[in-house]
C-alpha cells in the first residue's frame, strides 16, 4: 500500500519562509509537489515533501554512496541544496531499507499529563492507541522530555538531573518483535494492515512522531512541544536512530550500541569479524522493511548507507554511543557511519552538533558509562534546553577505528550558504566548526609536491580534550599558485603521547615523530585549497608543535 505523503505535516504548524534558489531535481515524481519550506522548521517533521525524486537507481557501488550527488547525477552546490537531496535520500531509504513511514494519521488525539501520554490513531476507518509513561525532573515545568526506547540503556538518571524529562516507549506496543512478516502486529499494522511492508524499526519511529503530535496538541503546559529528544540501546539503539533521522521535530537523537540496523555501514557489517550478520537484522526480526530481501546477501547494490541517513539528521544534534568490546555491535562499521555522516554536518556547517563516542573502559552492553555522562550533559543543554554551546567530539576506540578514506572516493563539497571551514577539492571527517574549544594552533609550510608554485602549510588545532587526551584536527593547505599533488605532515609529538585513532591520512608511528601522509582521495589540492585529518591521542593534552609539511 502506498500512502500519501499530503498529510506529514499537522494540520495548523507554521509554514517557514520559502527557500530561494532550490535546485530542481529532475525524474519521476513520486509525490504531488507542495510549496517549499525552510531547511530547519520548528513543527515540521518532513520539509521535503515538495521535493521530486526520481526512479531508484540500479547500479552496485562497493563504496560508500556520495551523498551529495542526486540521483540524476548532478551535485549539491548549495546549503539550501540538501532540503531536496534529503529528500532523495529519505525516499531511496524506506523504499530499499525500511518500508515506508505513512504520513500523519486522518485523527491523532490524545492527552499529556505529569505521569502519561496517551494516544489515539485513526485513518481510514481504522483506529488504534498506545500509551508512554512520564517521568518529570525537579523544578517547574513545561519541560524538554527525551523519549526513552524500551526502559533501559539510557542514563535516565543524568537527563532528569539536567532538568529533562523522560518519557519511557514501549516500542512493542507500536510493533511487535517475533512475528512474521506476513502478521506483524501492534497499534501501526492495526491501522496500515499486518502485511505491510514497513519493518519494525520505522513502525516504531511512526510512533515515535505520533507522541509528538500529541504534546504538540497539549499546549506545553508540560512538556514543551519545540525541545523533543530520542535515545535507547541495542535494537532500541537502532529504533532511536532511524526516529531521529526520520522526524525533523526531534532536536537531539542519541542512539547507543545499535549495532547491525543502526549506524554501522551496512556495506561494513559483512567483512568485520563477529558483527551481527544482516541476515539476522532482517530474518531474525521483521527490523528492516520487506524491500530490503534483495539486499540482504548483497549491500553494495544499495542507493544508500547508513552515513546517508547520519546525513539526515543533520543539522539537528546527534551523539552516537558505540562499545567496542562486542564485536556483534560491529563498532568499526559504526564509526565509518558516523564519520561519513559528518561530512554532512561540515558541509552545512553545523560540524559541532555532531559526536562519537566508543572510548569505553567497560564493555557491558548497554551500561550506563562515566565517559558519556558529561558529553551526555553538553548535548542535553545544548539541544534541548537552550543553554550550552559545546562542540562536538569524536573519540574512537583503537581497536575498532574505522578508516573513511577507504570506504569513500567523493569528495565534500564547500556549500555556498553553508558556514562550513573546508575548501578546495576534498575536506576533513570529524568535528566542529563552532568556537570555543579551539587551542594551541601551529603552522609549518613548504614547498609541496606538484607544481613548483605549490606550498604546503599544516595547521594543529584542539578539538576536545579530558584528561589524559585530546582529539586534534590537522588542516592541510596549499597557499601557493600550482597544484599540490601529495602531501606529508611531520606531527611531534610531546613525549608520553599516543594517537589512538587517525582518519583521513596514512600515519607512520603512533608516538614522538608522527608522519602523517595523504588518503588515496585527499592528496591533490589547487592554490588555495584545504583539507583536514583528525586525530585522538591519550597520554597527554599538550597540543603538539612545529608542525611540517612537504
Amino acid at each position: 500500500m502506498r500512502f500519501s505523503r499530503l498529510r506529514r505535516h499537522s494540520p495548523g504548524l507554521l509554514v517557514a519562509t520559502a527557500l530561494a534558489g532550490v535546485a530542481a531535481l529532475v525524474g519521476t515524481t513520486v509525490h504531488q509537489a507542495r510549496p517549499a519550506e525552510a531547511v530547519t522548521a520548528v513543527g515540521v517533521e518532513d520539509d521535503g515533501l515538495d521535493c521530486p525524486v526520481a526512479a531508484t537507481p540500479t547500479a552496485s557501488k562497493s563504496l560508500l554512496p556520495d551523498p551529495f550527488t542526486r540521483i540524476d547525477g548532478t551535485r549539491v552546490a548549495a546549503a539550501a541544496d540538501w532540503r531536496c537531496r534529503r529528500a532523495e535520500i529519505r525516499e531511496l531509504a524506506e523504499r530499499t531499507v525500511y518500508g515506508q513511514k505513512p504520513p500523519r494519521p486522518a485523527s491523532v488525539t490524545g492527552s499529556v499529563t505529569s505521569s502519561r501520554i496517551t494516544v489515539n490513531v485513526g485513518d481510514q476507518g481504522r483506529s488504534a492507541s498506545f500509551s508512554a509513561g512520564v517521568e518529570l525532573p525537579s523544578g517547574t515545568g513545561p519541560f524538554p522530555a527525551v523519549v526513552v526506547y524500551g526502559g533501559f540503556g539510557a542514563d535516565t538518571a543524568t537527563i532528569k538531573a539536567s532538568g529533562v524529562a523522560v518519557i519511557s516507549y514501549d516500542p512493542y506496543a507500536v510493533g511487535a518483535e517475533n512475528t512474521p512478516r506476513t502478521n506483524k502486529q501492534g497499534a501501526f499494522y492495526t491501522l496500515y494492515g499486518s502485511s505491510s511492508s514497513t519493518g519494525l524499526l520505522m513502525a516504531w519511529a511512526w510512533g515515535v512522531s505520533r507522541i509528538i503530535d500529541v504534546v504538540e496538541q497539549s499546549g506545553g503546559s508540560v512538556l514543551k512541544a519545540d525541545a523533543t529528544g530520542v535515545t535507547g540501546c541495542s535494537r532500541f539503539g537502532k529504533g532511536a536512530f532511524v526516529a531521529g533521522a526520520f522526524d525533523q521535530r526531534i532536536a537531539l537523537t542519541m542512539p547507543i550500541e545499535s549495532g547491525t540496523a543502526g549506524v554501522p555501514i551496512w556495506r561494513g557489517v559483512p567483512g568485520e569479524s563477529g558483527s551481527e550478520p544482516l541476515t539476522n537484522a532482517y530474518n531474525g526480526q521483521p527490523w528492516f522493511g520487506d524491500a530490503f530481501a534483495p539486499y540482504v546477501g548483497n549491500p553494495t547494490g544499495l542507493p544508500v548507507d547508513t552515513h546517508e541517513i547520519v546525513g539526515m539528521v543533520a543539522p539537528r544534534g546527534l551523539f552516537v554511543m558505540d562499545n567496542p568490546h562486542i564485536d556483534w555491535l560491529g563498532a568499526r562499521s559504526g564509526s565509518v557511519g558516523a564519520l561519513g555522516g559528518a561530512e554532512v554536518y561540515k558541509a552545512l556547517g553545523a560540524g559541532g552538533n555532531i559526536s562519537y563516542w566508543s572510548d569505553v573502559q567497560d564493555g557491558t552492553h548497554c551500561a550506563s558509562r562515566a565517559e558519556w555522562r558529561a558529553p551526555l550533559q553538553q548535548n542535553l543543554a545544548k539541544f534541548l534546553s537552550g543553554t550550552g554551546s559545546s562542540s562536538g567530539v569524536f573519540r574512537i576506540a583503537a581497536n575498532k577505528a574505522g578508516n573513511l578514506g577507504q570506504w569513500r572516493d567523493w569528495q565534500t563539497p564547500v556549500l555556498t550558504g553553508g558556514g562550513g571551514t573546508t575548501s578546495g577539492t576534498t575536506s576533513g571527517t570529524t568535528t566542529g566548526t563552532t568556537s570555543g574549544t579551539s587551542t594551541g594552533t601551529t603552522t609549518g609550510g613548504t614547498t609541496g609536491g606538484g607544481d613548483p608554485g605549490a606550498v604546503c602549510t599544516a595547521t594543529h588545532r584542539t578539538v576536545n580534550s579530558w584528561q589524559g587526551g585530546y582529539q586534534g584536527e590537522v588542516t592541510v593547505t596549499n597557499s601557493g599558485s600550482g597544484t599540490l599533488n601529495s602531501w606529508t605532515v611531520i606531527l611531534p609529538l610531546p613525549a608520553g603521547q599516543t594517537v589512538s585513532s587517525l582518519w583521513s591520512g596514512q600515519n607512520t608511528g603512533t608516538t614522538g615523530t608522527v608522519t602523517v601522509r595523504n588518503a588515496s582521495w585527499n592528496g591533490t589540492l589547487g592554490a588555495g585549497a584545504s583539507t583536514t585529518f583528525g586525530f585522538t591521542v591519550t597520554g597527554g593534552t599538550t597540543a603538539p608543535t612545529g608542525l611540517t609539511c612537504a
